[in-house]
């Protein structure tokens, strides 16, 4: 493989791709995915610390592992890591490394804002989490109802915090989404129509027009917020004429189509794996990919069943009643079509498959108590209980949690080369699926019991010792589960034994690459003829093989490696330091110095929105840049000259 290289900007650019430089400055849409991975594993360790401590403190009656304050900072650092820092950055490392490959793309079409965004989920990470650095972690729930976000409820720094990252992580959101509809549309192989794309590759688009579409309200709650808190505004202030029940609105019609965003593209994983190792293809395909387009327009309509005990009236209640209820359809119709796939298959029993079908077991047994609160006089009785609790984690670690780790299992290979041991994958299979179960199931019994949520400690004769105490038990486990998952991803990346470029005989395009893939994926043009193509490839007809044109003389055009993403992100960082620590003394921010005069919103937000508009007006005046790529004779074997090919008249 030979490079060339060409500037068309004034500015110099950096071509060192290996070490730390190559990671700062990448964009490479495969190394951006393996950014977001290692990302989210590290939050999702962090989250799950938090939730041990969470049930250590409820192990036994009346415990004082940690005071109520600190165990509410715990359950709303918890939830805010777990669902912005863990499933949805680990649902986009994968919608990074595998949909351009799964179109036959050689990158994303905005290589350097796909870049701006991995680095904006590291900046907002870190904001979020500095408060347990300041000793002023957020309590106000993840969900951060009114008024308990006020100044007159939450007056230290906390909350500010939670703000402020929370609306970098919705920059880094609205960036991938903008990208990956962008690609998919535009940037298939020739042959490759909608109605032939991977399951996979659809749930990534119905999901990224979830996002543009439920972030902004969010966004607006966040800024509404932030002016509350500190320019004296009174959206959700009683006296001032505001509304608190205005942020549960904003708020859950930005949350419940967040449930989609991290649901969907664990069914778009599942709808991959189980056509492969039950060797036959997916069940009614049309009906699978229908399905999530309506469930992802459903989940816009059913915001207020998570308020059906605010007095919202008759009316209200029955219609969003009816409408959740009306949401479970396309949802059942997507695990018949999973058991019809199963039906008849010669089903290969690796670990792959197994955490597949856990999820579609736990995402039933989380869609079951999801229909029960879907009737109001149930939802009034199990309302704020831990009842609710047990649902949401059925679906959102029973269900995305353990279709992300299926996806890990299945993809390894494509982005490491190496195979993870399939024996030991396994085992740790059954001890995170037993300890899930042995943690939550019990909390059924609590709910309907009577035990509330966000409570930290009982008393004794409350009849709530032993299911918390094998509650407790059930978590450890999970917690091992998951940190010797880890650990096994950890080792394999350098221990595990080199797989072939498709060890599944698996079925759609990423498995026709390389593994791991080349720095452009594919050294031709593939043309596509059939939905499953690879099989095709394998195993089908002649006319049914997939043609590859080669490149012209150029070669292959990639996109240079930038600084100005990383440069943005840190712009944002400081400004929103800035914000956060507005009207605070100067040794809040850097405790060895001891000067008590007070840091204005001027002294540290301006630079940082000065370093971010210079970077954006910087990355404008770099040009696009470019290289070419030639890739070795090898892999253009039986690849049509593009003259011949008629392809691009």
């Amino acid at each position: 493989m030979s490079t060339t290289h060409e500037n068309y900007g004034t500015w110099s650019r950096p071509l060192k791709k290996t070490g730390l430089v190559g990671f700062l400055t990448t964009v490479d849409h495969k190394r951006i995915g393996v950014g977001y991975a290692i990302g989210a594993l590290f939050f999702l360790l962090v989250g799950g610390v938090e939730a041990l401590i969470i049930r250590l403190q409820l192990m036994s009656p009346e415990n004082n592992l940690v005071d109520a304050v600190t165990y509410n900072q715990l359950f709303t650092m918890h939830g805010t890591t777990m669902v912005f820092l863990a499933v949805m950055p680990l649902s986009a490392a994968f919608f990074n490394f595998i949909m351009p490959l799964q179109i036959g793309a050689r990158d994303v079409a905005f290589p350097r804002l796909n870049a701006l965004g991995l680095w904006c989920f590291f900046a907002g990470g870190i904001i979020v989490n500095l408060s347990w650095f300041y000793q002023a972690a957020p309590d106000i729930g993840w969900f951060g109802y009114a008024p308990l976000t006020s100044k007159q409820y939450s007056p230290d720094i906390g909350t500010d915090f939670w703000i402020i990252g929370l609306l970098i992580l919705g920059i880094a959101s609205l960036a991938g989404a903008f990208n990956f509809i962008t690609t998919i549309l535009n940037m298939r192989a020739p042959g490759l129509s909608m109605m032939r794309l991977p399951v996979f590759t659809w749930m990534t688009l119905i999901t990224s027009f979830l996002i543009i579409l439920a972030f902004p309200p969010i966004t607006i709650a966040l800024v509404e917020l932030l002016f509350d808190r500190h320019f004296g505004t009174h959206f959700f202030n009683v006296a001032g004429g505001g509304k608190p029940i205005l942020w549960q609105h904003i708020f859950w019609i930005f949350g419940h189509p967040e449930v989609y965003i991290l649901i969907l593209p664990a069914m778009g994983i599942v709808s991959e794996v189980l056509p492969v190792y039950a060797r036959k293809p997916l069940f009614g395909y049309p009906l699978v990919v229908f399905s999530g387009a309506v469930i992802g327009f459903l989940g816009f309509a059913v915001w207020s069943h998570h308020m059906f005990t605010t007095g919202l009236g008759i009316v209200a209640t029955s219609a969003f009643a009816f409408l959740t209820m009306l949401i479970s359809i396309p949802t059942g119709v997507k695990i018949f079509n999973w058991i019809g796939t199963l039906w008849g298959g010669r089903i290969r029993f690796t670990t792959p498959m197994l955490y597949a079908l856990g999820f579609i077991w736990m995402f039933m047994m989380g869609g079951f108590t999801g229909i029960m609160h879907a009737s109001p006089p149930v939802d009034a009785q199990q309302q704020d209980s831990y009842f609710v609790i047990a649902h949401f984690h059925y679906v959102l670690i029973g269900g995305s949690i353990f279709a992300l780790l299926c996806g890990i299992y299945y993809w390894f290979p494509k982005v490491t080369g190496k195979l993870m041991d399939d024996a030991m994958g396994k085992i740790l299979f059954y001890t995170v699926f037993f300890g899930f179960n042995m943690a939550f199931f019990p909390m059924h019994i609590l709910g309907m019991t009577g035990m509330p949520r966000r409570t930290h400690t009982y008393k004794a004769e409350m009849g709530w010792a032993e299911p918390n105490f094998w509650s407790t038990i059930g978590a450890l486990i999970l917690g091992l589960g998951i940190a010797s998952v880890v650990i096994q991803i950890i080792y394999s990346c350098f221990k595990g034994k080199k797989a072939d470029s498709n060890p599944w005989d698996a079925r759609t395009l990423e498995w026709a690459t390389s593994s791991p893939p080349k720095e452009y994926n594919f050294g031709y043009t593939p043309i596509i003829k059939a939905r499953d193509q690879v099989w095709e490839n394998n195993h089908g007809t002649a006319e049914k093989k997939m043609d590859k044109i080669a490149p012209d003389h150029h070669g292959i055009h990639m996109p240079d490696q930038s600084w100005w993403p990383l440069i943005v992100s840190i712009g944002l960082f400081i400004a929103g330091l800035g914000t956060v620590f507005n009207h605070q003394p100067w040794g809040m921010l850097i405790p060895f110095l001891s000067s008590e005069s007070i840091i204005t919103l001027f002294h540290i937000t301006a630079p940082g929105l000065l370093i971010t508009v210079l970077g954006i007006y910087m990355w404008a005046l770099e040009g696009p840049g470019g290289y070419h790529l030639h890739p070795d004779p090898e892999e253009l074997k039986g690849a049509i000259d593009p003259k011949e090919s008629g392809l691009w008249e």
